[in-house]
Parts: C-alpha cells; sequence; structure tokens
C-alpha cells in the first residue's frame, strides 16, 4: 500500500523532479516534494554548507560546515523519506549537459541563486520541452513563476533573469513560503489540478499577488550574454 497516496488522496510515485540549487529554497522544495511522495529526485549544487547558510537551510547543522550540500541533503531527505529515489549531483552546472540526469523529469525546479545557472536551467527546459518553476528571495520580498515552454512568457519576461544589489538578507520564513509554493506549484502541475503556468506570484511581507503575464514570442538571449 501507498501510505501517502492513502493519506493525502494523490499518488505522485510514478513522477519524478529535479531541484537545481540545495540552499534555503531547494531544501523547502525538496522535502515537501519528499512528502508528498514523489517518485524521483534529482539534486544539483555545487556549493559546501557555510555558517550564514543555517539561519533557513534546516537540513544542515553547524557539524556540517565545509561539507557539500548535495549528499547531505539527499542522505537526510532518504532518511525523511526512503521510498523516494534520490540522486545527488555535486558539479557547478556550466552548460545543459550538467543537467543530463534531469533529462527525463517531468519538471525542473530552479532553486539557484546566480542569474547564469538559471538560464542554462531555463535553456535545458526549452530545448526539451519540460515545465520549469524559478523561485527567488530577497528578504521578505519573494517571487515564484512557472514558465512552459512555447506556451507561456520566458523567465527573462517574468524578470526572472534580473538579479539587483540585495537589499537585505535571505530570511528563514520567506525562503520557507517561496520553496512551498514552487512545490505546491509542481504538484498541481503533475496532478494536473491546477494551471500555474505563466503566473508570476509575487510575496511581499505576509502578502501574496498574482500576476497573469502576457505570452511573448521574445527569444531567450544565450547563457553567454550574463
Amino acid at each position: 500500500m501507498n501510505l501517502k497516496a492513502d493519506v493525502q488522496g494523490f499518488d505522485l510515485s510514478g513522477c519524478s523532479a529535479a531541484v537545481l540549487g540545495c540552499g534555503g529554497l531547494g531544501t523547502n522544495i525538496s522535502v515537501h516534494l519528499c512528502g508528498a511522495g514523489i517518485g524521483k529526485l534529482v539534486l544539483f549544487d555545487f556549493d559546501k554548507v557555510e555558517m550564514r547558510n543555517l539561519n533557513r537551510q534546516f537540513f544542515y547543522t553547524p557539524q556540517d560546515i565545509g561539507k557539500p550540500k548535495t549528499a547531505l541533503l539527499a542522505e537526510r531527505l532518504s532518511a525523511f523519506a526512503p521510498d523516494v529515489n534520490i540522486q545527488a549531483s555535486e558539479r557547478k552546472i556550466e552548460t545543459e549537459h550538467d543537467l543530463h540526469e534531469a533529462e527525463n523529469c517531468d519538471v525542473l525546479l530552479l532553486a539557484a541563486d546566480n542569474v547564469r545557472a538559471r538560464l542554462i536551467g531555463w535553456q535545458f527546459c526549452v530545448s526539451r520541452g519540460i515545465p520549469c518553476i524559478n523561485g527567488s528571495i530577497d528578504g521578505f520580498y519573494g517571487t515564484v513563476y512557472t514558465a512552459l515552454p512555447g506556451k507561456t512568457s520566458d523567465l527573462e519576461t517574468a524578470g526572472c533573469l534580473v538579479q539587483p544589489p540585495r537589499k537585505s538578507r535571505s530570511v528563514s520564513a520567506t525562503a520557507g513560503v517561496i520553496g512551498a509554493l514552487q512545490a505546491q506549484c509542481a504538484i498541481d502541475l503533475l496532478l494536473k489540478s491546477a494551471d500555474h503556468g505563466g503566473i508570476l506570484y509575487c510575496y511581499d511581507h505576509g502578502e501574496i499577488h498574482a500576476l497573469k503575464l502576457k505570452q511573448t514570442e521574445k527569444p531567450t538571449k544565450g547563457a553567454d550574454a550574463f
């Protein structure tokens, strides 16, 4: 018996997702997808745990400082959800090929903190027709955008490839809200229970506003442009 399906009323055991970034957003996304019973989860990150991460990246501890995030997160998620096939890839994303483990995934969730990685992730999705869910935070503000190749506006049009100077530091509660919302959008997409495509969700100090973006034919810039 699939206990999670029995408890939740839906079954995601035949679905797969990839998460690019295992920080504040990525940890929240991952735990909710595992809790929902995703069948396969692929994790990408090349970074190591730092003291400044610990306020919002709750799967890591002070004893983990200096250790690779992907292996630690995969290990702890496996303890939480042993029924999920979790793969960890510790590499810097420089080209689309670096995401090859996500080739057959149903959705890619972007939780990276730099523009170039998000752009490469989006280009990977465009070339393979994979839905892409981007998240970002800055202090008490955050956004989530679901981009569907060929059907919605791209990440650049949605403002997801803009990286202004940060006005404040990353807040744990904001990472929790945005990461959970990304996971919810992914679950809805996989279940075909709601259509978030082309909707930009803006979270600001406890309020969430949804903006439906008009589709554009504007081509996405290459990664070398950033």
